[in-house]
């Protein structure tokens, strides 16, 4: 049980292929945001040649996700290639390792003291540094996953910011789909109704003392504070706060976050635009089936390429949006 829990924590936390194998037409270097904590570390990928152009920030998801889209036990290079994609087509790109990940490792809090709005103020920090390049004609956000709802809540304070992808977000507050991952987990009833009584008590800022051992996982003590600040927002309602051109794409195929999610967005924010996009899953590659060992070969593939779709989507959004 304990390590089915953990698996659930760690969630929480094509058309023809795009080619990666075509020559890299760009000039990628190394760029800094300085913070409280220490450095946060991203990579800027400029088309060659380019004088001014449209830049896209990139946001990682959950858990210990790299710049690139990877994590200590698996490597997809997904946003890399999205990078790589885009710069293909004309368009910047920026995408960065989170706090306390990677090439930001230094600039990682102690959990206990480590609140969402700490990843929000970085990707603010982030436009306030793209908005002073001179080199870049607009600005447009793109979170992936968990990257979603924290460009969301960025871009709500950057008017600067031309337009806002989400990319397989979700469309939840995150406590009802911890509730309902635990549900799907087929957890005894009595398990579920802790969970819920326990995110009871965070959704109203209050955190539990007593956590039984098989819950540690998802409620140790030392997550709680950030659990609370997390719990505050419910994607659907910062959405449709938007005021800028919002596109939501989705994979079919995706077995973490689903059409569902895409679709509560999309009816959240009327005016968005939503492409759900045929066999493409979480880590935006074509996967055939949703199977566990045919998505966990394409999640553990770094050669794979990107979903064309997903590609041809984002240049349009990005070239076409006002």
């Amino acid at each position: 049980m304990k390590r089915l829990l953990l698996l659930l924590f760690s969630c929480v936390l094509f058309l023809q292929p795009y080619c990666q194998a075509q020559p890299l037409t760009s000039e990628e270097s190394p760029v800094t945001l300085s913070t409280a904590t220490g450095d946060i570390k991203g990579r800027l990928l400029l088309p060659a040649n380019a004088t001014t152009c449209p830049v896209v920030l990139l946001i990682a998801g959950s858990g210990p996700t790299d710049m690139d889209g990877n994590n200590p036990m698996m490597k997809n290079n997904s946003l890399k290639f999205l990078a790589e994609g885009l710069a293909q087509k004309g368009i910047a790109s920026l995408r960065f390792d989170k706090r306390g990940i990677a090439g930001s490792a230094a600039a990682g809090k102690e959990e206990s003291k480590l609140r969402f709005e700490d990843y929000v103020n970085d990707v603010t920090g982030w436009i306030d540094f793209l908005a002073k390049d001179k080199r870049f004609t607009d600005i447009t956000v793109a979170g992936h996953s968990e990257g979603s709802l924290i460009g969301m809540l960025a871009c709500q304070s950057r008017p600067k910011v031309k337009s806002f992808i989400s990319i397989a977000g979700a469309g939840s507050p995150a406590y009802e789909i911890i509730e309902k991952q635990v549900a799907a987990q087929m957890m005894p009833e009595s398990i579920r109704k802790e969970v819920a009584d326990i995110n009871r008590s965070l959704r109203n800022g209050k955190e539990v003392a007593q956590v039984p051992a098989y819950l540690q996982a998802l409620f140790r003590p030392s997550v709680q504070p950030y659990l609370i600040s997390w719990y505050k927002y419910n994607p659907q309602t910062v959405i449709a706060s938007l005021k800028m051109p919002v596109l939501i794409l989705q994979g079919k195929n995706d077995i973490q976050v689903k059409e569902e999610d895409a679709m509560l967005l999309k009816k959240a924010s009327p005016k968005a635009e939503l492409v759900l996009i045929d066999k493409m899953n979480h880590v935006l590659k074509d996967c055939e089936s949703t199977t566990p060992q045919q998505q966990m070969a394409v999640y553990n593939n770094p050669s794979l390429p990107v979903n064309a779709a997903l590609m041809n989507a984002t240049v349009r959004f990005v070239n076409n949006s006002k």
